[in-house]
């Protein structure tokens, strides 16, 4: 009789063990399905330069993407009804509309873009699906914020999350955007800053003074050439030369046929060049938009003043108005 009830024991252990190991490995393999989730790169590409989970709450110009997805998804909503709501906020963002008040009063209203439907719909897939990165201080946050004074006990903060990535392990194409989009995301959150608290016109001459500054110093961290080059560029400096020229039609190409642009790579004998656009939104308008129309006579009398033989002006929404142009040693 006892050695039956050993052969129990032992069972019941060895079943234990095989569910807590079997629930590791369900937790792996989920994570690393969402790392291969279509929607996870492109909510990286599309949305953090203002939403990005890494930015302090006192810095931040947008709420992290974690919160978009708390305010929108509660235990009674469906794939398919957040989908639509992304699709319907992102096609028409206004306060009447919004769900997150809060942000609206401190950010404003997202600037108006336009993205192909199936780029909005991989994101809202991936943020109903899995768990994203958010803010060390976003649970106490959120908790204070509805009543439930738990403290912090997130176990999917940024930090705990992800482990450092090391951009030179990563694929040409996708090294080249993170240097790209890390560098964009230090220039938007200053010149939007810059328009949240003190107007255009100080944005205005913000980019005319920093704008190069900030981008050599990102050239210097991750120890590459980045630029910014247009076919209708406001400094000459920025002159697209004649492949670029030849890339910056080709983006515009994906643009007109609602295609998600990706990264194009030319590799040199020494060097790697990554290529990527630059599209306009309804903020870009206020600087780069129809004159007397979009842009405003006191900002067009500066365009004058700081640059006088400007040409980056009439654009629309959505449209490419130059590329990022990364170089790297192999």
């Amino acid at each position: 009789m006892k050695k039956v009830y050993l052969l129990i024991i032992v069972s019941l252990f060895l079943v234990s063990c095989n569910n807590s190991k079997n629930k590791k490995r369900s937790a792996f393999d989920t994570q690393m399905e969402a790392n291969k989730h279509p929607g996870k790169k492109l909510m990286e590409t599309n949305c953090y330069t203002c939403h990005s989970p890494a930015a302090s709450q006192s810095e931040r110009i947008g709420p992290p993407m974690i919160a978009i997805k708390k305010h929108y998804i509660d235990k009674n909503t469906t794939k398919a009804q957040f989908v639509e709501n992304m699709q319907a906020w992102v096609k028409n963002p206004n306060a009447q509309d919004a769900k997150m008040f809060g942000a609206v009063k401190r950010f404003g209203v997202m600037p108006k873009q336009a993205f192909p439907e199936e780029t909005i719909a991989e994101i809202a897939d991936y943020m109903f699906d899995y768990d994203i990165d958010q803010p060390d201080w976003f649970e106490a946050h959120f908790n204070e914020e509805n009543g439930n004074h738990k403290g912090n006990r997130n176990k999917n903060s940024v930090n705990q999350q992800q482990t450092e990535v090391n951009f030179k392990d990563l694929p040409y194409a996708e090294r080249g955007l993170k240097y790209a989009l890390t560098t964009k995301a230090v220039l938007g959150k200053n010149l939007m800053g810059t328009i949240q608290k003190k107007g255009t016109l100080e944005a205005l001459a913000f980019c005319n003074e920093k704008a190069y500054p900030l981008t050599d110093s990102m050239s210097v961290v991750h120890n590459a050439t980045i630029k910014r080059v247009s076919d209708k560029p406001r400094n000459q400096n920025n002159l697209a030369n004649n492949k670029e020229l030849t890339y910056i039609k080709s983006f515009k190409n994906d643009i007109k046929n609602n295609t998600e642009p990706k990264p194009i790579v030319d590799v040199l004998d020494s060097k790697v060049l990554v290529y990527y656009p630059i599209t306009t939104n309804a903020m870009c308008l206020q600087c780069h938009g129809k004159p007397n129309q979009d842009i405003k006579r006191p900002t067009l009398n500066s365009l004058a003043n700081l640059y006088p033989e400007d040409k980056a002006t009439g654009y629309s929404i959505n449209q490419v108005r130059g590329i990022w142009s990364v170089s790297f040693d192999k």
